[in-house]
């Protein structure tokens, strides 16, 4: 088992482990209570991943409220959903909610967690790629709002992940590759991390295509490691995205723009981060901001992972544009990007011209 510490700045005193392996399952209570002193716990998750793995949280001290499953779920409606058994049950302040499924799960129960007799204690059990390399660590929980993604949320941080790899093996293609949008970002931000170790992650990632598409444990166990190191290492500098945080976002500009315009049922998030990381390659290269070589390389490896490139269906790019604009990474009315500016690097851009965001859609 690998375990990463995520410390929060800037006493770096708070801190919490992420806990990725092989057969986790078998004992998830465990590992939890080591890190949590509740005495009840309320499992949020959806009925598919409960029908997976439902029975490994299954306790006398442990009740389930059961989502609908989806991005166009994640509304303060199925919010109070999760609200409701609180109160039901009796959760007190010194219980925990426990997140079993991916990202939208997370989001959902983190926020809960956070606003629940003004906070208790949750727990992060991610149960697919997107929400073991990126969604379930860092403290940024949410829902969506009719003007755009995540306009709702906090800043609130976990006190575990529990990360059990044999989740993937449950995984279809499409929600495997939704995972592998969010791994790409990773390679093509690692040098603005400022991460202590260097991992060679584009190579990585070009050098293990087909060990990652078999599911080849050890492999994913790596790649998930270094996901989550590089995540941390971002988060333990800057946890509420003053500044550093916001690299984290590349292509996400784009793909959050993607899934309002399409009420979130077009696309996974992984594609629409795909297709939002494509368009920003684009974009840099019309702003001469990086080299044809890189360029080249970026959109062979996003190929290679067969990963989803261009929306199939026709824009208003006057509504397009208007939903970037409502994005919560706007500010003082401008769009902020995430820009390649070299090989592994990124910077954060605005004020590009209207024309130039919009002449790849």
């Amino acid at each position: 088992m690998q375990t990463i510490e995520v410390k929060i700045n800037p006493s770096k005193e708070y801190s919490y482990p992420i806990l990725i392996g092989e057969n986790l399952f078998d004992s998830p209570y465990m590992y939890i209570k080591q890190h949590t002193n509740a005495e009840k716990f309320l499992v949020v998750t959806n009925e598919k991943v409960y029908g997976l793995y439902g029975k490994y949280f299954e306790a006398d001290q442990a009740a389930f409220v059961i989502l609908p499953d989806g991005e166009e779920y994640k509304t303060m409606e199925v919010l109070s959903l999760i609200i409701d058994k609180a109160i039901s049950l009796n959760i007190e302040r010194k219980d925990a909610i426990i997140a079993l499924g991916g990202g939208v799960i997370g989001d959902m129960a983190g926020f809960a967690a956070s606003i629940y007799q003004r906070g208790i204690d949750f727990v992060q059990v991610p149960t697919t790629l997107l929400a073991q390399v990126d969604s379930s660590v860092g403290g940024k929980v949410a829902v969506n709002h009719s003007s755009g993604k995540n306009l709702i949320g906090a800043f609130y941080q976990p006190k575990l992940v529990l990360a059990d790899t044999n989740t993937l093996n449950t995984l279809d293609d499409r929600q495997f590759k939704t995972g592998l949008a969010e791994v790409l970002k990773y390679a093509f931000i690692e040098n603005s991390c400022s991460a202590a170790e260097k991992f060679y992650f584009l190579e990585f990632l070009e050098e293990n295509k087909v060990q990652i598409f078999e599911k080849n444990s050890d492999t994913l166990k790596k790649l998930i490691t270094i996901c989550c190191k590089l995540k941390s290492s971002v988060v333990n500098q800057d946890e509420k995205e003053k500044g550093l945080r916001a690299i984290l976002n590349f292509g996400h500009t784009y793909a959050h723009a993607i899934e309002a315009i399409t009420n979130y049922v077009c696309y996974t998030h992984g594609e629409a981060v795909s297709i939002g990381i494509k368009l920003i390659f684009d974009l840099a290269l019309k702003l001469e901001l990086i080299q044809r070589e890189y360029y080249d390389r970026a959109v062979t490896l996003l190929s290679d992972y067969k990963l989803i490139t261009k929306l199939d269906f026709e824009v208003d790019k006057e509504s397009f544009y208007n939903a970037m604009k409502s994005d919560k990474k706007v500010s003082s009315g401008c769009i902020n990007f995430v820009m390649p500016v070299g090989e592994k690097d990124v910077r954060l851009i605005n004020q590009i011209d209207k024309k130039m965001v919009l002449c790849g859609i």
